[in-house]
């Protein structure tokens, strides 16, 4: 049985992580409302691009652009959005797993496919399990700009427009709420529906643009801008949902910690008791005793 000394030992130690994830559940909450702010502020900006490009393709179907041309797939290019850090939940494994599942149902071997990870706690995964990895980036803001994740969004693009990758997808958490995030799989490349970009309730809002000089010009422009803010957008998106999950996580924590205190707190006191009642009896058989 322990002694009292160890359970307060352990009650002081508990309280002090208690402390410890009650302080990170308050730094993540803080992060969490900029990241959901910023994720906010992004979406119009995208939303008025698939405007511009629903629009040039309701006024001409014909055009053509390599970034909409559908070529046989002989190597995929997997971009994986995880934290740099744990301490989240599931958020890192959740999305790590759904792609591994992803490759292995969907491809032969390892030539087949590769995989950009963005956030040291993914890539180090896929490092340690012999995963194609061709690149990795860590250490992004916590509020990145677009400056921040130009390298990464330009890498993208180019490894398609070489030709060294024939489609593209990102593997990321989309913030649904503050206890939700849902891993999502989102095509990058090729540009697909271009039709279907915008629900049918914005379909009044096609044809009130002119081009300059030419709605081609200004395709080959905006298209490479489209996907590089997909992966803009679900960089932020991925950052929301990792505050989110870890406010969780360390709230979960913190009243983890709080049930272990009054567990132990009853048994020190019960221990104490015993101990109170067992000096009694003593000190009255002794004087018994000398009777």
């Amino acid at each position: 049985m322990a002694s009292l000394r160890d359970i307060k030992n352990k009650i002081n130690s508990t309280k002090k992580t208690s402390h410890i994830t009650k302080a990170m559940e308050m730094v993540s909450t803080s992060k969490l409302m900029k990241a959901q702010a910023n994720a906010v502020k992004f979406t119009p900006y995208m939303k008025k691009m698939q405007e511009v490009i629903t629009t040039i393709f309701s006024n001409n179907n014909s055009i053509k652009h390599p970034m909409l041309d559908k070529r046989d797939v002989k190597k995929t290019l997997y971009v994986v959005i995880t934290s740099d850090s744990g301490l989240c939940g599931g958020f890192n494994s959740n999305v790590i797993r759904n792609l591994v599942n992803t490759v292995t149902n969907r491809h032969n071997n390892k030539d087949e496919y590769g995989i950009l990870a963005i956030g040291n706690y993914g890539a180090e995964f896929f490092r340690k399990n012999n995963f194609p990895i061709i690149d990795s980036y860590r250490d992004l803001p916590d509020e990145p700009s677009f400056s921040n994740v130009k390298e990464i969004t330009s890498k993208v693009v180019g490894y398609y427009e070489d030709k060294s990758y024939d489609k593209v997808y990102l593997h990321y958490n989309h913030f649904v709420s503050m206890i939700s995030q849902v891993v999502t799989e989102e095509q990058v490349l090729p540009i697909e529906n271009t039709n279907k970009l915008l629900d049918k309730n914005d379909s009044s809002l096609l044809g009130n643009y002119k081009f300059e000089p030419n709605e081609v010009e200004v395709l080959s422009i905006i298209l490479p801008q489209y996907a590089e803010s997909m992966i803009y957008g679900s960089i932020l998106d991925s950052k929301a949902s990792e505050h989110s999950a870890r406010k969780t996580a360390m709230k979960n924590s913190t009243d983890n910690a709080e049930t272990i205190i009054d567990t132990l707190s009853i048994k020190y006191n019960r221990a104490r008791q015993a101990a109170i009642t067992q000096e009694i009896t003593e000190i009255v058989s002794g004087a018994a005793a000398t009777q």
